[in-house]
């Protein structure tokens, strides 16, 4: 697969990290040569300075023969624009970032017209991510798959300190449920029996959702005895105007806050039901005058991480039970999991999910980048010529970095064990660290005549990854 990318800001470049380990032959493209330089030092990737506008530069890279084009620039008009030449000039497949809210509204003509197959949006993708928290009845942050029949959750074990010191196989409760994997100091670990549980690990859990929620009520992590009627957010920036939108709709009372004097006063010509307040959402006096004690949810959505994470603190000690900070510096997840904030979400990591989602094809169902980017979900259909029908997992010989943590076969999920089998049509949900994608992009294409299969008929019967 041949990729072009234009635009090697933040987006650019993970997306280029994420597909060099899938093996997808990427061309990184910008028009600032210190920031490819910069990025050739991090990473093995085919910079190019130009402009994707620039048509000769493109037919010169042959672009009809790129299965995908991305454009990540900071422009919603280039992107569009890169798009859409690419497309007329013969380019498979194009993905543009559009960010603006006026665009959003006129998005099936935007894509019709110019040849957009797939416009992301990494601030409405984010407020849709709050939204999804806030309005359903756990206090943890948690991912569905299977079309809500498989739950994941992840829970710091502080919260029960019974389970500190103790290795997996020792844990009660857990017979129906998996521990997938293990955030603790801002690595991600995928664990097996003897795993013993430190102090303030977080502990990603999955299973049926029924299962899911016994868990909850057995260790009490429902601690919300009625739903969201009152939110602050801090910040009047696209996400906080995204979700502002979104829960006055669902009929919550939100305030927003907003020290950008002319852009509270368009929030609050463009907003219904919101009550906009003019000024500085650091200052806890100002916060106090609006009841923040008050409120069920407290997000902040500012461009500064440092401003959210710490209001967020702040609204915890005040007593709000809910406090969200959205985050973009990668260097912060070490220390996330150690704040006594809820959650906190980056755009980027939610942004890279869907393109790679969009980018595997069919048989892919979801993609969610745990938070650090060092470890990924995915839930994928097992086609019926899959080389690996019928063998048990044990005999697939998977690196310790994956492990699938629960199959769905006619509605019926299951939490697998070493001597479980695939079958045709299974939904499998797989946890892998990123060091593991290349071998995981294997398992992907484990099909007659994919990657696998190749190998197998080049070989000539020599032993395959997924036999003993």
């Amino acid at each position: 697969m041949k990729v072009l990318i234009v635009g090697a800001g933040k987006l650019g470049y993970k997306l280029a990290q994420h597909m060099i380990l899938e093996d997808i032959d990427v061309v990184l493209m910008d028009n600032n040569p210190k920031v490819l330089e910069r990025i050739n030092e991090h990473i093995d990737v085919l910079t190019l300075v130009g402009d994707g506008i620039d048509i000769k530069m493109l037919k010169e890279l042959n672009i009809k023969n790129y299965d995908l084009l991305v454009a990540s620039t900071n422009s919603d008009e280039s992107n569009a624009l890169i798009c859409s030449i690419g497309k007329r000039l013969g380019a498979k497949k194009t993905i543009a970032r559009i960010r603006n809210p006026k665009y959003m509204e006129q998005l099936d003509f935007i894509k019709g017209e110019l040849g957009i197959d797939l416009i992301v949006n990494p601030d409405l993708a984010t407020a849709q991510a709050i939204e999804k928290y806030l309005l359903k009845s756990y206090s943890f942050y948690s991912n569905e798959f299977a079309s809500g029949r498989v739950e994941m959750l992840d829970y710091n074990i502080s919260h029960h300190k019974a389970f500190v010191g103790k290795n997996l196989s020792e844990l009660k409760d857990f017979e129906s449920l998996l521990i997938a994997a293990i955030s603790r100091d801002g690595a991600i670990i995928i664990p097996h029996g003897s795993t013993v549980l430190e102090d303030n690990d977080i502990i990603y859990i999955i299973g049926d959702y029924k299962d899911i929620d016994k868990f909850n009520s057995l260790y009490n992590l429902s601690k919300k005895k009625k739903a969201v009627d009152n939110v602050m957010i801090l910040g009047g920036s696209n996400i906080g105007y995204y979700l502002a939108e979104r829960l006055s709709k669902s009929r919550v009372n939100v305030r927003l806050i907003e020290k950008d004097k002319e852009r509270a006063q368009e929030l609050s010509d463009i907003l219904n039901n919101v009550l906009i307040i003019y000024g500085d959402g650091t200052d806890i006096n100002l916060l106090e005058e609006e009841n923040l004690d008050q409120m069920d949810a407290f997000i902040g959505t500012t461009g500064f991480d440092e401003e959210n994470l710490l209001m967020a603190l702040m609204a915890k000690q005040a007593g709000v039970a809910d406090c969200i900070a959205k985050i973009s510096r990668e260097n912060y997840t070490k220390i996330i999991d150690r704040l006594d904030i809820d959650v906190a979400l980056n755009p980027l990591y939610i942004t890279v999910s869907n393109i790679l989602k969009n980018i595997r094809g069919g048989k892919v169902v979801s993609v969610s980048l745990l938070l650090g980017g060092d470890a990924e979900v995915t839930e994928l259909i097992v086609g019926e010529d899959s080389l690996f029908l019928g063998k048990s997992l044990h005999s697939l010989n998977l690196p310790k970095g994956i492990i699938i943590g629960a199959i769905v076969r006619k509605g019926e999920v299951i939490i697998p064990k070493g001597d479980s089998i695939i079958m045709p049509k299974d939904r499998i949900v797989v946890f892998s660290l990123t060091e593991d994608l290349p071998t995981l992009k294997l398992f992907f294409k484990a099909y007659k005549g994919g990657v696998l299969g190749e190998l197998w008929h080049r070989t000539k019967g020599a032993r395959h990854p997924f036999n003993n």
